[in-house]
Formats: C-alpha cells, structure tokens, sequence
C-alpha cells in the first residue's frame, strides 16, 4: 500500500467468482470508517503471501470483520465471497432500517 494511508475503502464487490473488487485508498487522516462500509489492509506475510484484514463500519465504532493470514498473493480471489456477503448484507439492513422508518412516520401521521 502506498504511503499516507490507512488501507483500502471497498466500493463495489463484483458478484462473479473471478470478478473485481473495486476498492480507493482510505487517507490515514479520514475520520472514521463509513456506516456499513468495509476498509481492507494488507501487507506481505513473514513467510509468504499476504496477511489481510478486513473491518466493517458500524454507527458508533469498527469491528473486525475477518482477517486471511498468509493468503496467497490472488488473495483479492480469496476474500470476495465474504466482502459480497456482507455488502448484500448491509444493503439489505440499510433498505429494512428505511422501510421500518419510514413506516414509523406513516403511522405517526
């Protein structure tokens, strides 16, 4: 990773197998990890591969989210099920919230 920053912001995850992740670099001085937004950091293994981590964004703080020690270097192959997975995930939990919300301010009416 280059210099300056703190890891790899997800923006889109590629349903497909073999498909792309597509990723912009987190600055080291951004404030916090958006709501339901996943950053990736990675750096090379003591003996091989990549040691990668994954933490999620959460309202009020990150979590870990999974870490992949000495993945092989198609490591990006690796954890694209998972990162899918919890993008869907989040979406579905965003597009509940705003449903439940937007209910409440109906019934309120």
């Amino acid at each position: 990773m280059p210099g300056g920053v703190r890891g790899a912001l997800v923006q889109r995850v590629s349903p497909r197998y073999d498909g792309p992740l597509d990723v912009s670099w987190l600055p080291v001085d951004a404030q916090k990890l958006p709501l339901g937004r996943i950053r990736l950091h990675w750096e090379p293994a003591p003996r091989a591969g990549w040691n990668v981590n994954a933490r999620l964004g959460l309202a009020t703080t990150e979590v870990h989210l999974a870490s992949w020690p000495s993945a092989p270097d198609d490591w990006p192959r690796l954890v694209r099920p998972t990162l899918h997975e919890v993008t869907g995930l989040c979406a579905a939990l965003a597009f509940a919230t705003e449903a439940l919300d937007l209910s409440n301010r109906l019934a309120e009416v």
